[in-house]
């Protein structure tokens, strides 16, 4: 009788990855977050363009805080859609059952999100600049913008969890995000004004450093609190 070998377990990375291509494939199919991400940050834009048309000044000063409201809300929308879809497809439970550790899950979903998010930006960005007349494409700019969307992301993915667990998910996870973000929203707008004033990169250190330290730490915390988030 032959034995029964029984399936190798995906390491750490495979898991991981395996994750990040399931939410790629799935939305490049059906298309519906990214849409409604880019739809809605778009119009935002748009809103904030008629509205500050008359004040040059004024729409040049307010340009970091106007790039991260779009943000922030564009994030939310995908955060929220995201962790609902795996929800009410009973995908979720599938994962949870899957061999791996659940900080897997949690680094896969993660990345996957900024995935969305950075897709989101790199399409307001350029629709940004043309609309204000302003160069948003300095290597600093991008790097500060990339610091803050990591930072949101690896705390609303983790609060994104929780919120599912609620019936009222769609008002639980801004009512629970926001609060925790405010440092890394005011650390990136402060960072990207400066920079967009024509600030050197020294004068905007604290705020970046800022930004660097509040991603450590909040992807650490993440990890090791994914787990009992999601156990119900």
């Amino acid at each position: 009788m032959e034995e029964t070998i029984p399936p190798a377990t995906p390491s750490f990375s495979q898991a991981v990855f395996a994750i990040v291509r399931k939410d790629l494939s799935a939305e490049f199919r059906s298309r519906e977050l990214l849409s409604a991400m880019l739809v809605f940050a778009l119009l935002v834009i748009l809103i904030f363009n008629f509205a500050l048309e008359l004040d040059i000044k004024v729409r040049e000063s307010v340009t970091a805080g106007v790039l991260w409201v779009t943000f922030a809300f564009a994030g939310t929308l995908g955060l929220n859609r995201s962790m609902a879809v795996e929800k009410d497809r009973g995908c979720l439970d599938g994962l949870l059952l899957a061999p791996v550790d659940r900080s897997a899950l949690y680094l896969g979903k993660a990345l996957s999100n900024l995935i969305f998010m950075l897709i989101v930006e790199a399409v307001t960005l350029p629709v940004y600049s043309l609309l204000y007349n302003v160069n948003l494409f300095q290597p600093a700019l991008l790097l500060v913008i990339l610091l803050g969307s990591i930072g949101y992301i690896a705390v609303g993915t983790l609060l994104a969890a929780m919120a599912i667990q609620t019936r009222t998910r769609d008002v639980m996870l801004p009512i629970l995000l926001f609060p925790i973000v405010l440092p890394v929203l005011l650390a990136a707008v402060k960072a990207s004004a400066g920079l967009l004033n024509g600030a050197d990169f020294t004068e905007v250190s604290a705020p970046f450093n800022l930004l660097v330290v509040y991603d450590l730490v909040f992807i650490a915390v993440s990890l090791m609190l994914f787990e009992y988030v999601v156990e119900e």
